[in-house]
């Protein structure tokens, strides 16, 4: 395996693992095969997407705006997770929940866990790789974390199926803290 092959590989695992956390989180409320395929669909698009947007802005803003872009995300995931959390206590209003796998909801989590990726896309021109290639595995990547957190979520919330909410909002809220200390340590 070539330095450009394993380059991509690590770039492909990072970008997964947080569309893998959120997934659990999304599983935890079950999902049918339909709402699995729209998800992964939906998630490998954005972080796709974002790495094209991150590429091209790149070229013209530099790091400062990555940095800014990837703590975004951690907020919005810790955002997502908190209101996943009041709604599951009964704190919210309205009787309706916020569906992670369709419409407004999985817009929001798609671009949640993308918009790390636009920092990606800022130097994955200057790392040396075909960006063809390192968007295929990407994408790849993160259709089969998400088809595999959310496999691993509805395990989970069979045990958990009162409080199915209330768990993938903590797992989210979580998850955007735990990215965002390790992003501040240069740990991740």
């Amino acid at each position: 395996m070539g330095a450009a092959s394993v380059k991509i590989a690590v770039l492909a695992l990072a970008l997964a693992l947080d569309v893998f956390a959120v997934s659990v989180g999304v599983g935890v409320r079950g999902a049918s095969r339909g709402a699995k395929v729209r998800i992964g669909a939906a998630f490998a698009s954005a972080e796709i997407g974002m790495n094209l947007i991150g590429a091209v802005i790149g070229v013209v803003a530099g790091r400062l705006v990555g940095e800014i872009a990837a703590y975004a995300g951690f907020a919005a995931l810790f955002g997502l997770g908190v209101y996943m959390i009041r709604e599951s206590l009964g704190e919210m209003a309205g009787p309706s929940a916020l569906d992670l796998s369709r419409g407004h909801g999985l817009f929001v989590a798609s671009v949640a866990i993308s918009l790390d990726s636009l920092g990606i896309g800022f130097t994955i021109l200057y790392i040396g790789v075909p960006i063809e290639i390192t968007l295929i595995a990407i994408g790849i990547a993160s259709v089969a974390s998400t088809t595999l957190g959310l496999s691993l979520g509805r395990l989970l919330g069979r045990y958990a199926e009162r409080n199915a909410a209330f768990v993938g909002g903590v797992i989210l809220a979580l998850t955007g803290i735990g990215f965002a200390i390790l992003k501040a340590l240069h740990l991740g």
